[in-house]
């Protein structure tokens, strides 16, 4: 069921989405060649307790650590550890969440690590770019499908795939909530967007083929010929004035 937000509620998620959002800024920060993803997510961690918040990730359905950090072929849910060092030329996908006074905030941003090659950046661009063309789409009286459609013939349009298996969300008191916000689809089909829905757009966009497959570790995602992927997220408040973007920093 979908959950309608009372101003009071958007307003205690807007603090949620803030703490995450700055949690995001200092892991990109720390994205460097030589830096364990372990290191990131010890960094996004401290971050977030100092806050008085708590990491929305560490302990969800078992998951280990409190950001995904996901790095060249890693699509998403990739595991910090201390083995994985960050190179000269990789791309770095970091995704946090904070839960703060009983609402979630959750955004996502790859990150080049020193110089990448053109190839990299492309898709970085296009990734990006089309997260902005799904959030032009969520619009009051607009459908999920016309979200899904903009970034889907977005990305296509560049050359890349969007993933299939794993979508975006709705978010609030919850990390997961309805409506399911996929990244590719049909205009004016699904849902309609009312005042007070907040929802994760987060397309996940891979430089070859949109198929993926999970690693032995139950959670890291790859894309299944090895190429690249890239992933961007923000939490978006549908009101009547608009997309109003939750995860940016003062």
């Amino acid at each position: 069921m979908v959950q309608l937000k009372t101003a009071r509620e958007l307003s205690l998620m807007r603090d949620a989405c803030r703490i995450s959002a700055m949690a995001l800024r200092a892991a990109g920060e720390a994205v460097r060649p030589g830096v364990s993803t372990k290191e990131i997510d010890t960094i996004v961690r401290r971050f977030i307790e100092k806050q008085g918040a708590t990491p929305s990730f560490l302990g969800y359905g078992g998951f280990p650590a409190s950001a995904c950090i996901s790095v060249n072929s890693v699509v998403i849910h990739g595991i910090p550890n201390s083995s994985t060092v960050l190179r000269e030329g990789d791309i770095v996908s970091v995704d946090v969440g904070a839960f703060y006074r009983g609402y979630h905030g959750d955004n996502a941003y790859t990150f080049p690590c020193g110089r990448i090659s053109a190839n990299a950046q492309s898709l970085l661009d296009a990734t990006r770019e089309s997260l902005y063309k799904g959030i032009e789409q969520a619009v009051a009286g607009n459908r999920i499908g016309d979200i899904g459609s903009a970034v889907q013939r977005y990305v296509e349009s560049r050359g890349y795939s969007v993933v299939r298996n794993y979508v975006g969300h709705g978010v609030g008191a919850n990390l997961h909530e309805d409506p399911s916000v996929p990244n590719y689809g049909t205009a004016g089909r699904g849902l309609r967007l009312l005042p007070g829905i907040t929802i994760a757009i987060e397309p996940m966009v891979n430089e070859g083929t949109h198929y993926v497959r999970v690693k032995n570790d139950k959670w890291t995602v790859v894309t299944a010929d090895g190429r690249l992927s890239a992933h961007f997220e923000h939490t978006i408040a549908i009101t009547p004035d608009g997309p109003k973007i939750m995860t940016i920093c003062d």
